[in-house]
């Protein structure tokens, strides 16, 4: 059977920037346990972040800018939390190789996770298109993200 990585957030883990969890539709996850063995890992809590941790948010561009060293993740309260973020995305793909998955459901608009929108970059609360930089960094070397609103992606190429 077929490995795919899910966020642990989205599997229940509390594992957010607030402590909290997020969930799959029951449909969505069934669908997802009869065609896939599931692994779960959080990348910002695999780069070293705690839970719960302040919010964060890309600043001048989206995961593959940071990745390139051209934007930064900060959070809420100024401090920049690059390193930490780039460590959880490598930590991510290491994690993919070791377990030979090549697809992934990561939490939408995530710094880290965000596979089509992000945050805005200024805690305005606005969303914009771009992906988190464990997404980027896992689609660059050819793992399938999607996110938990478009697992149809998945179940299409079935």
């Amino acid at each position: 059977m077929k490995k795919i990585l899910v966020s642990a957030c989205l599997m229940g883990a509390p594992v957010r920037y607030n402590g909290k969890s997020l969930g799959l539709q029951p449909d969505d996850l069934a669908w997802l346990q009869r065609h896939f063995a599931i692994k779960t890992l959080c990348p910002e809590v695999a780069g070293g972040l705690p839970t719960p941790r302040a919010p964060a948010e890309i600043a001048g561009g989206e995961g593959a800018d940071v990745l390139l060293g051209s934007a930064r993740i900060v959070d809420n309260t100024g401090a920049d939390q690059t390193n930490a973020f780039v460590r959880g995305a490598e930590q991510t793909l290491a994690f993919c190789r070791q377990h030979d998955i090549g697809h992934a459901i990561l939490a939408e608009a995530s710094p880290s996770c965000g596979s089509n929108i992000i945050y805005n970059g200024h805690f305005s609360g606005e969303k914009v298109a771009g992906q988190g930089v464990t997404a980027a960094l896992l689609r660059r070397h050819g793992i399938v993200v999607v996110s938990q609103h478009n697992i149809a992606v998945l179940k299409a190429g079935r």
